[in-house]
C-alpha cells in the first residue's frame, strides 16, 4: 500500500484550478492516498502576498473540498517569520518517520532549487516530483552544475521508489496543462464587475464567491 504523502505549496492568492488540477493529477497518476496543498506564510523568495494568511487558507480550504485527496495544510500560516520548504518538511517528517514525503514542483522551481534554504537538506527529507511546465528552461541544463549533479544522481523513471523509500528519489511527471494565473485573476477582479466574468470556470465557485463575500482583490479607491 502506497503512504507517500504529496505536499505542494504557494501563495495560493487566490487557489485556482491550475493548482487544484495539478495537485489532483499528480495524486492519481502516481497513486498518492492524499496530497497537501501548504499556502506560505511570509514567502522568502517574492512579494508578500496580497491575501491575508486566513484568507488565502480558507480559500484553500474551499478549493480542496472539490477534490477527493486533496487538503489544505495550515502550518506555515500559523508558523511566525518565513515560510522555508525545508522547516515544513522537517515538521512533517517528525510527525511520521516511517511516511515518504513527496514534494510537487514545477520544473521552473526546481531549476533554482539551490538558492533554497539549506536546499541539499531537502533531498534527505522528501522525493521531489518535478512537473514540467510549459516553456520553462530544459532541465537539467538550466540548473547549476550543484543541481545538474543531484539531478543526474536521483532521476528515476520507477515511481514504485517514491514508496519503497522515504526520500532522495527525483521523478519527472508530466500533466495537462493549466494556463491559469492567480496575478491576471486578481487583475480581472481588480476591474470590478466586467473582470469578475472573466474569472469564472478558473477557480472554484465557492473561492470565488469567498472572495466576494470577503471583499478580496477590489480596486484601490481612486485618489482624492
Amino acid at each position: 500500500m502506497i503512504r507517500t504523502l504529496g505536499i505542494v505549496g504557494g501563495t495560493f492568492d487566490p487557489i485556482h484550478y491550475g493548482h487544484l488540477r495539478l495537485a489532483a493529477e499528480v495524486k492519481l497518476a502516481l497513486g498518492l492516498p492524499q496530497v497537501l496543498l501548504i499556502p506560505a506564510g511570509i514567502p522568502p523568495h517574492r512579494a508578500p502576498p496580497v491575501a491575508s494568511g486566513t484568507d488565502r487558507l480558507a480559500m484553500a480550504e474551499l478549493g480542496c473540498a472539490e477534490f477527493a485527496g486533496l487538503c489544505a495544510d495550515g502550518r506555515e500560516i500559523r508558523h511566525p517569520g518565513p515560510s522555508y520548504t525545508v522547516d515544513t518538511l522537517q515538521a512533517l517528517h517528525a510527525e511520521d518517520v516511517t511516511r515518504p514525503l513527496a514534494l510537487i514542483i514545477g520544473s521552473d522551481a526546481f531549476a533554482g532549487l539551490s538558492s533554497w534554504r539549506r536546499w541539499e537538506q531537502l533531498f534527505t527529507l522528501a522525493h521531489l516530483v518535478v512537473v514540467e511546465r510549459p516553456g520553462a528552461p530544459t532541465l537539467p541544463d538550466a540548473a547549476p552544475p550543484a543541481l545538474q549533479e543531484q539531478w543526474n544522481r536521483r532521476l528515476t523513471t520507477d515511481p514504485s521508489r517514491l514508496s519503497r523509500q522515504l526520500a532522495g528519489a527525483i521523478v519527472r511527471q508530466s500533466v495537462t496543462p493549466q494556463p491559469i494565473s492567480a496575478t491576471e485573476i486578481r487583475a480581472a477582479l481588480a476591474r470590478g464587475a466586467s473582470g469578475r466574468a472573466e474569472v469564472r470556470g478558473l477557480l472554484p465557485a465557492a473561492v470565488l464567491a469567498y472572495i466576494d463575500r470577503n471583499q478580496l482583490y477590489r480596486p484601490l479607491p481612486d485618489a482624492p
